[in-house]
């Protein structure tokens, strides 16, 4: 997305450009020359900006701020996961006890209190794109405490089921809009080596998020733990406050010094901001130089194949059975004899997805993007194909399964720990490693919107497939879609692992060896 040049501030230097390394040089050039093949140059030099390393390795760079950073910015990705989760524990005040709010919702009118929120994060994805390169990302995850705390309010003094509807549905506006800006943000301060690990900060932080609702609603009334729900957006805004802008930003509006102190907020004083700096000055010019507009930067062959890969693993991300798996979990705890209550088993599948999650964060920099894909997708296929049999078996005759309660617990288990490592956030980082900086703002925002539309889907007909196909067929039918997603993943998706974004560009575009590329003098190297 092209971004949109503002005056400078008081104080700000953009015309001041130190000198630059031989080797940034070299990346610069390998840009230039293989600006055509990509698209444009822009495409190739924004990437650049994006991607904000200075690869020298003698420059001295701390990255525990940039830890402290990525996890401020998750702290939304934390207020989001409770609004996902806020549904489960609520129900049993709600709909089974009817008296939370003193006015009566049926099950039909709850399942609609679950799905508006994932509508209104559909709606906000593609204009919070154009935002993020309004204001800057910052000030846009700032913005969202505002309908955060508007959506808790009307939802803790709702008076109808008209208002919890309103409610959700501006909840999923900011919830979405995290999902859309975090990523972007955490992709532009990281340093390439760690920006796997921090990127699934994002997804960590939502089912910690589910999981502290989950305990929370064990012990608390639905009203106090809204309560304490609508508070966290404002502790997140308070501490976000002292987060530094991306210096990709920064340098896009002409704010040069603004640009200095944030890299070296994220590097440390004794890194050196000057070859950093001046990549990101040249880039820019060469942005200003070749602006296209949004049609035309999504028509490049690049940005189509990065699209068709983030909205395939969106797709086959939604389409997995997470939503049935979960939806079946506290009937599977039952029918196994497991003594455990509804309540605590939503607590262990909450721990289960943290722990996993978490493991997801300090191997996917190790391991790699594909490999935890298709280990994930793989399992899950088997999970949900015993769960299928399960259920399939219960439901011709329940006798048969009296003995077999540990099945589909187990399968419960490995499903939600292989979702947690691979098709939980691995999509989710992608989206903001695949796209040229012009447009990632843009494509990024239609990956989201498509994720949710498809959650709604999802949602909203699986009680339909199950009268159709039966529970069993229903699971088999996510086992075989899986399958087809482990498919895709090996042929289509390619390794982004300790890759810079214009590395991932260039291999998008069809190019794996930069090594015999020509300056732009046309002379040799």
């Amino acid at each position: 997305m092209s971004t949109v040049s503002s005056s400078n501030s008081s104080g700000d230097e953009p015309n001041k450009k130190p000198g630059v390394n031989s080797e940034e040089s070299s990346h610069l050039l390998e840009a230039t020359e293989n600006g055509a093949k990509y698209g444009s140059r822009q495409a190739d030099q924004e990437n650049l900006l994006g991607n904000m390393v200075h690869t020298s390795t003698e420059n001295r760079s701390n990255t525990f701020p940039q830890y402290v950073a990525a996890l401020a910015a998750a702290g939304g990705a934390f207020a989001a996961g409770t609004l996902l989760g806020w549904t489960s524990p609520a129900e049993t005040d709600i709909v089974n006890e009817g008296n939370a709010y003193g006015f009566h919702v049926s099950s039909e009118q709850y399942s609609w209190v679950s799905s508006f929120m994932t509508l209104g994060a559909a709606c906000v994805c593609i204009p919070i794109g154009f935002l993020i390169n309004f204001i800057g990302r910052k000030w846009t995850m700032l913005l969202l405490v505002a309908p955060f705390v508007l959506g808790w309010a009307l939802l803790i003094w709702a008076q109808n089921v008209i208002m919890m509807y309103i409610a959700r549905f501006i909840l999923g506006i900011a919830g979405g809009a995290f999902c859309v800006t975090a990523p972007m943000y955490t992709g532009e301060i990281a340093q390439k080596d760690i920006r796997g690990t921090l990127g699934s900060f994002f997804q960590l932080m939502i089912t910690i998020g589910i999981l502290f609702v989950y305990g929370i609603g064990a012990g608390l009334k639905v009203f106090w733990m809204s309560i304490v729900c609508g508070i966290l957006p404002i502790i997140f805004g308070v501490i976000f406050f002292f987060m530094p802008e991306s210096p990709t930003y920064l340098v896009s509006k002409n704010r040069s010094e603004s640009a200095v102190k944030s890299i070296q907020w994220l590097r440390g004083t004794e890194y050196d901001y000057r070859p950093e700096l001046e990549e990101l000055h040249q880039t820019d010019q060469e942005i200003r130089k070749n602006k296209v507009n949004v049609l035309a930067a999504l028509a490049r062959p690049v940005t189509i194949k990065a699209l068709c890969i983030s909205l395939g693993l969106m797709f086959f991300q939604q389409l997995s059975g997470i939503n049935a798996v979960i939806f079946y979990s506290e009937a599977i705890f039952e029918d196994a004899n497991t003594g455990i209550s509804s309540s605590m088993s939503t607590i262990l599948i909450g721990v289960m997805q943290v722990v996993a999650t978490f493991v997801s964060t300090m191997v996917v920099d190790k391991l790699g993007r594909r490999i935890l894909l298709l280990a994930s997708g793989a399992v899950m296929a088997l999970s949900t194909t015993a769960i299928g049999v399960y259920f399939f078996m219960k439901d011709r005759n329940a006798d048969s399964v009296e003995n077999l309660g540990w099945l589909p617990v187990a399968s419960l288990c490995i499903f939600m720990i292989m979702f947690s490592i691979g098709y939980g956030p691995v999509p989710w980082l992608m989206m903001g490693e695949l796209f040229a900086t012009d447009i990632k703002g843009f494509a990024g925002s239609i990956a989201g919107t498509i994720n949710w539309v498809l959650a709604f889907i999802v949602t909203k007909t699986f009680k339909n497939l199950n009268e159709s196909l039966g529970s069993g067929g229903t699971f088999w039918l996510f086992a075989g879609v899986t399958l087809v997603g482990v498919v895709f993943v090996f042929l289509a998706v390619p390794e982004t692992k300790g890759k810079s974004l214009n590395e991932i560009q260039m291999e998008l575009g069809g190019k794996r060896n930069a090594s015999t590329m020509q300056p732009a003098n046309g002379e040799p190297k």
